[in-house]
């Protein structure tokens, strides 16, 4: 799957983690600022998924609503985690590359 593909992907909720992928043409400086949102929307989705199970907890939400979150951000963190896979495995495949 191309980093186009996975730019173009939505996700549900509004702290969209691939939002700025797509914006990010602006050389080294917008890549890492991409990453950073990444990390960011990562760590948006699994507090709005811990804030879902307390509110379960103290009777105040509901059960399918903490799962949805869990599961959001299940699925983000397995998108962060394949993206940092491709990266990893790209900079290994240049660094194999003879000069």
């Amino acid at each position: 799957m191309s980093i186009n593909a996975i730019a173009g992907a939505r996700l549900a909720q509004p702290g969209n983690i691939t939002q700025g992928l797509s914006k990010s043409a602006g050389g080294a400086d917008g890549f890492a600022q991409s990453l950073g949102r990444l990390i960011e929307g990562v760590e948006e989705t699994t507090g709005a998924a811990n804030t879902a199970v307390t509110d379960m907890l103290n009777k105040n939400g509901d059960v399918h609503d903490a799962m949805i979150a869990l599961h959001h951000a299940e699925t983000t963190l397995q998108l962060t985690v394949q993206i940092r896979n491709k990266l990893v495995q790209a900079y290994q495949d240049i660094m194999r590359m003879p000069v």
